[in-house]
């Protein structure tokens, strides 16, 4: 079964490409530029196929190259996944991404029942936006059945590429996200800041619209979700002070030139320190009685979505998937994380909550 990586010259499909070739694997490697595709696909000895999301037609692309899934790493994915996942529903092909935007999540969730209708499944997020979060997020619940607060949050060493920064970029002055009652609610930037524990001492942390207020409540049913990540000082105050500046980043062609700033000057981390580097991760689920919590110690955030999405695309190629819109953790479990070389989970004795 064939395999199609869209965005295979970025910074993170370049990372899976290699990956997939190394391990004897033939994935399809795709993009709209030509020129890089062919480079990059000469040296790896791959296939290629260039076109655009925006102006060709993609389900005649995935047809003619016979592909059965996709692997999507080409962001910001608010802009990009509509017409892959519409061609992937209209020619029977899985959906995979590696997106850590509510929105994306939220619109592909939208697609459900005709994903259902069609039998294929649809999974944004099999990166580190949400693997570890989200098999965190299961892992609690099963913890804490009765569970009605679902706190997640990490602590990552070894920067940004220039995709992610991008997507950054495109959230500026958007303000915050948490889920209250099962609902999404719009808060300002950072509006919560605290001193969290995520395995090294505790930090200061605020929240941030993370994924995971997305599909942690499709993942546990868990009603009220909220994502902190480790920030330092001077970050915060600016992350605080964003949505004051809101009406710039409306104005037109700023967030655009901003955007392709970051996209030609940041490179990513490189093999020493993606190799040298790890992300802490933290959650914590909570009733009235009741609280526990649970740790993760994983791999730089980049090589674990390499190794994530594989893991999951290995799995749907050979036939373990479920139709219709799915989560990593809701689908593969709580442990489809403990997969992931380098990965290692820890739990904390139960507390009783005194005060809440």
């Amino acid at each position: 079964m064939d395999l199609l990586i869209y965005g295979a010259y970025g910074y993170t499909g370049d990372l899976i490409a290699r990956q997939a070739a190394a391990a004897g694997e033939e994935p399809t490697l795709a993009g709209r530029d030509r020129a890089k595709l062919q480079h990059l696909a000469t040296e790896l000895d791959l296939p290629f196929r260039a076109f655009d999301l925006d102006t060709d037609d993609v389900a005649a692309e995935l047809e003619a190259a016979d592909i059965d899934a996709v692997l999507h790493c080409a962001g910001p994915f608010v802009d990009t996944h509509r017409p892959m996942v519409d061609a992937c529903i209209e020619t029977g092909t899985h959906y995979l991404d590696i997106t850590g935007e509510i929105e994306v999540f939220e619109s592909v969730a939208g697609h459900d029942d005709e994903a259902a209708e069609a039998d294929v499944q649809l999974m944004p997020g099999v990166g580190f936006d949400v693997v570890p979060t989200d098999c965190l997020a299961a892992h609690l619940a099963e913890r804490l059945p009765d569970a009605t607060d679902l706190r997640l949050g990490f602590q990552a060493e070894g920067g940004l590429s220039p995709g992610t920064a991008a997507t950054a970029v495109n959230s500026l002055g958007e303000g915050g996200a948490v889920r209250r009652n099962g609902a999404i609610r719009s808060v300002g930037s950072a509006y919560d800041v605290r001193r969290i524990d995520f395995g090294r001492g505790e930090t200061g942390a605020v929240t941030i619209p993370w994924g995971d207020v997305s599909t942690a409540y499709h993942t546990t049913g868990i009603e009220n979700v909220t994502v902190y990540t480790a920030v330092p000082g001077v970050a915060r105050l600016f992350m605080r002070s964003s949505d004051l500046f809101a009406p710039v980043f409306d104005l037109p062609g700023v967030t655009g030139t901003l955007r392709e700033l970051v996209r030609n000057t940041v490179e990513g981390p490189g093999e020493e320190t993606r190799e040298h580097t790890s992300c802490y991760v933290r959650g914590e689920a909570a009733n009235d009685e009741e609280r526990v919590v649970s740790r993760l110690v994983t791999p730089n955030t980049y090589t674990l979505t390499v190794d994530a999405a594989l893991v999951v695309a290995r799995k749907v190629l050979d036939g373990d998937w479920e139709a219709g819109f799915g989560t990593p953790g809701g689908v593969y479990g709580p442990d489809l994380v403990l997969e992931v070389d380098g990965v290692e989970r820890t739990d904390e004795e139960p507390v009783r909550v005194v005060s809440r």
